[in-house]
């Protein structure tokens, strides 16, 4: 029997909570990862106590037309990565890896080349979360070191991410 490889192991633990989203755009999961541990997990929806979009029956964004990556304050979710991050601590989080998957909320299929949009890489980069593995299909994956955000500062350019 072959064992599944650890990477692939803690993307599909994302992938399963990526399947709780209530994001009627994008279907999102996070786990946080330190000493082969899980520290937290998160996925895409609303906060506490308001209606999902999923209960709504209607996205905004999505009745807008707005581009993926643009107008996040008129988006009723949290992110994957955010929801992750706020429900453990930092001192948790110093040195840790983010492992996170995305799926179509129709197709349920993986969203290839995704990426954290600019406010959940800031979040990133504050908790100390040093690594960030993203899927792009069932086997392949990218590892990006959180580092290169620092140094590579995407909000001076305008690039965009989710």
């Amino acid at each position: 029997m072959k064992r599944q490889d650890k990477i692939n192991y803690y993307l599909d633990i994302a992938q399963t909570v990526a399947e709780r989203c209530t994001c009627l755009r994008r279907s999102f999961g996070a786990i946080i990862v330190k000493n082969d541990s899980i520290i937290s997990t998160g996925y895409v929806g609303a906060p506490r106590g308001r209606k999902n979009c999923s209960d709504l029956g209607y996205c905004m964004r999505k009745s807008l037309e707005i581009p993926h990556g643009e107008r996040y304050e008129l988006c009723r979710s949290v992110h994957a990565e955010a929801n992750a991050i706020i429900a453990a601590g930092r001192e948790q989080m110093i040195g840790s890896t983010l492992y996170l998957v995305g799926l179509d909320p129709v197709s349920k299929k993986l969203v290839p080349g995704t990426n954290s949009c600019a406010m959940c890489k800031r979040l990133i980069i504050n908790a100390g979360i040093t690594t960030v593995i993203i899927r792009d299909t069932a086997e392949e994956f990218r590892v990006v070191n959180v580092n290169n955000w620092i140094e590579e500062d995407d909000s001076l350019t305008g690039e965009s991410g989710y």
